[in-house]
């Protein structure tokens, strides 16, 4: 199949098949004419990927999650490895956020929202959160 189907059925852009061959995720076959010829493993192989980039994963965790997942001898336990410490990366994210969330809400909380133009939101972010004059 041509490159625009192999994208239709993977949910991916062409530009993103063609990105994810050229750092070698996917190599599509090549058909006489030159064109890229996709199989349904390589369809197989684009779900994969999308599915562990909608989870998080970066590009070199999925190769690693590849070729783990190409090993027929592999532990199981190195996928749950690397599962357990995406979600600790998560976790640390979801932490950062719940905190800038935070500082964010307090500074709307204390700000008067009217026509005056003293605003905390403005003088925090400018870093003149003292007595001094700007």
């Amino acid at each position: 199949m041509n490159i625009g189907e192999a994208a239709k059925r993977s949910g991916l852009p062409a530009k993103t098949i063609r990105y994810y061959e050229d750092i070698g995720l996917v190599i599509a076959d090549r058909a006489d004419n030159g064109y890229r010829d996709y199989s349904d493993n390589h369809v197989h192989r684009l779900n994969f990927i999308h599915r562990s980039r909608d989870l998080g994963f970066s590009v070199e965790e999925c190769r690693l999650l590849l070729s783990l997942y190409d090993d027929d001898a592999r532990e199981s336990a190195e996928v749950k490895a690397l599962a357990l410490a995406k979600i600790t990366e998560i976790d640390e994210k979801l932490a950062r956020l719940a905190s800038l969330k935070a500082t964010l809400q307090h500074l709307a909380d204390h700000c008067h929202g009217d026509h005056r133009p003293d605003c905390p939101i403005l003088e925090e972010l400018s870093g003149n959160t003292g007595s001094c004059c700007h």
